[in-house]
């Protein structure tokens, strides 16, 4: 039997209820994290909402990534009105990236979200190389995305910026809305369902709080200002928080990414770029060489391709980019990876010697 109070609304589920039975024979209680602002944890359970903190324990087990974030569900002990988190349950979906700044960890955005709504602002340059990038992440957590373009009403030229976007989507819902004027909003709505959680991913002062504010019918998020002389602005949203909409949908804010470094996200990107991928793959049947890199080599069909326009050059030089910047990943977190791509390098510089004298060789 489900609990009753308000963890249905919040997305608990039988399966969770069923899955979370050895931590109620230990005593502790089903949670969801609606709030994170650092070490700072905001509950809600089935006695309603709580302030919470992790254990010491927990604490000093927690595998990179592992500490609470807002959405995941929590196993906790209730201690003088407070509760205190023993446990994060697994999750069905997580965002993650690697760390800004110098630390270059994994941090993990949000998690247990079924919609991700990707948001880039239409009154500014759209960075169709950026949206790639939440697209791939997107597809790396297992959410469903939606990209989201703010301030339609800003834009003049409203139709040739969706169909940009759509040219990369690839059967992923394209919404234009506007707060303003009210525009895409019902559509967007209607991608709410009671129960389930979508959470707003994009740059800062695209409009995500504006948005919140807007399917929520109140202020539940500090908004700024954008200036209109750049259409750039600061973000205010300096925490992750779930909120409960009047259509009993939950949508999860976070604060504006200034970067979007990928970490571990190899379906993802092949996920992103597979109509490229798949193109390559065919393209590569023609080229003169079996093992041909598609870059220098003679005779190479994936180069004919982008010279003649039949390949979007930008699509590809974007797809290798994040594939090498996932080689880099790898290679720098696993020593075994780094040892084997110095070795495929060697294997790939050999063959290519090789061929040179046998160029040589034939055109004496």
């Amino acid at each position: 039997m489900l609990t009753s109070f308000g963890l249905s609304k919040y997305g608990w589920s039988e399966t969770l209820q069923h899955d979370f039975q050895p931590f109620a024979a230990r005593g502790l209680v089903p949670a969801r994290v609606i709030v994170q602002q650092r070490n700072l944890y905001r509950l809600v359970t089935d006695a309603g909402e709580i302030e919470g903190r992790i254990s010491g324990r927990f604490a000093h087990e927690a595998a990179e990534g592992g500490y609470p974030v807002t959405g995941d569900w929590v196993a906790a002990e209730l201690k003088g009105g407070a509760a205190v988190i023993a446990h994060v349950l697994p999750r069905a979906t997580a965002f993650t990236r690697m760390a800004a700044g110098t630390a270059k960890d994994m941090q993990v955005v949000a998690a247990n979200v079924d919609t991700a709504l990707l948001c880039a602002s239409l009154n500014a340059e759209l960075n169709l190389r950026r949206l790639e990038r939440y697209l791939a992440t997107a597809y790396e957590s297992g959410a469903a995305p939606v990209f989201v373009l703010t301030k339609a009403d800003a834009c003049e030229d409203v139709e040739t910026l969706v169909e940009s976007v759509r040219e990369i989507a690839f059967g992923v819902p394209v919404l234009a809305v506007s707060v303003r004027t009210g525009e895409g909003l019902e559509a967007l709505s209607a991608l709410l369902a009671p129960g389930r959680t979508a959470v707003l991913l994009g740059s800062s002062g695209v409009g995500k709080s504006t948005l919140v504010n807007a399917l929520a019918g109140a202020e539940r998020m500090a908004t700024r200002e954008i200036r209109e002389d750049d259409a750039h602005g600061r973000h205010t949203t300096t925490h992750r928080e779930l909120i409960l909409l009047p259509s009993g949908a939950l949508i999860l804010d976070t604060p504006g990414m200034r970067e979007l470094a990928l970490w571990d996200a190899e379906a993802g990107v092949a996920a992103a770029f597979a109509e490229t991928t798949a193109q390559v793959d065919e393209l590569a049947l023609g080229c003169r060489f079996r093992d041909c890199a598609h870059d220098k080599e003679p005779g190479c069909a994936v180069q004919a391709a982008l010279a003649d326009g039949a390949l979007d050059a930008e699509r590809w030089r974007s797809f290798q980019k994040l594939q090498r910047e996932l080689a880099h990943t790898v290679r720098k977190e696993d020593p075994l990876a780094a040892a084997a791509e110095r070795k495929r390098w060697a294997a790939i510089h050999k063959s290519g010697r090789a061929r040179m004298k046998a160029k040589r060789r034939t055109d004496d």
